[in-house]
């Protein structure tokens, strides 16, 4: 499956990207950067929310003055570290520590509209291949405040899985969860409402809501206390704009 996702998302790369550069002059690329805080839960899988740095990297698509149509962007991504010992249920498993993600994203744009997929490496504390496929709407509430909604699935390949949900045989033994072993594919189904306010030129408050469930065999993985897993995040962040 990480295979077919990765062909259809660098495919459609290839065949978008001769129609950006006859379509655009000069190319200007612009994104909201800043830092919050957010509340998640502890691990993937825990029923208990903890604060977190919030790293602001996004939007780079949502500009109201973006043309429709199709464009590529960069897709980076973090996952905090999960110490073993800081936590009950999982006392006995090996410590994951922090994995950063890049990749490439795919959007296509339709008025207020942007459907998108991603793909991703990640090194550090996993070496899979995630990604996700989504929609969101745009809805500009005045020229000061923007609201956007969205529904994501969220993808993941058999190493990815393995790191965040699965049980070795040797961590069976010291943790006394059973032995699992997940296979990759969709795992999380997300909703989401974000607001984004300027209170000063190109300074922004940003808000984010998010409600996941996680799906197949990572919701069913020996590790997880709830399927539910919501979050909320709150922060500045400072548009930056690139001409080239």
């Amino acid at each position: 499956m990480t295979r077919m996702i990765a062909f259809a998302l660098l495919s459609a790369t290839a065949l978008s990207t001769p129609v950006m550069a006859e379509s655009l002059g000069e190319r200007e690329f612009s994104f909201d950067a800043g830092l919050g805080v957010k509340y998640s839960p502890e691990f993937i899988g825990s029923d208990n929310l903890d604060p977190s740095p919030w790293f602001i990297l996004r939007n780079a698509d949502a500009d109201r003055d973006k043309p429709d149509g199709f464009s590529v962007l960069p897709s980076l991504n973090y996952v905090g570290k999960r110490d073993a010992d800081d936590y009950d249920d999982l006392r006995g498993m090996d410590d994951i520590g922090y994995a950063g993600e890049i990749g490439v994203k795919l959007s296509y744009r339709m008025g207020e509209l942007t459907s998108y997929g991603a793909i991703r490496k990640g090194f550090g504390g996993h070496h899979g291949v995630v990604g996700e496929l989504g929609a969101k709407y745009r809805f500009e509430a005045s020229d000061k405040l923007t609201l956007w909604t969205g529904a994501e699935l969220g993808m993941g390949s058999d190493d990815f899985t393995g790191t965040y949900f699965g049980v070795t045989a040797d961590e069976s033994l010291s943790s006394g969860h059973r032995a699992y072993d997940p296979d990759g594919g969709a795992y999380i189904a997300r909703l989401s409402v974000e607001a984004r306010y300027e209170f000063l030129p190109d300074t922004a408050l940003m808000g984010r809501v998010t409600y996941g469930r996680l799906l197949g065999d990572a919701g069913d993985s020996p590790l997880v206390e709830t399927r539910n897993q919501p979050s909320i995040s709150i922060g500045v962040a400072r548009r930056l704009n690139f001409r080239f």
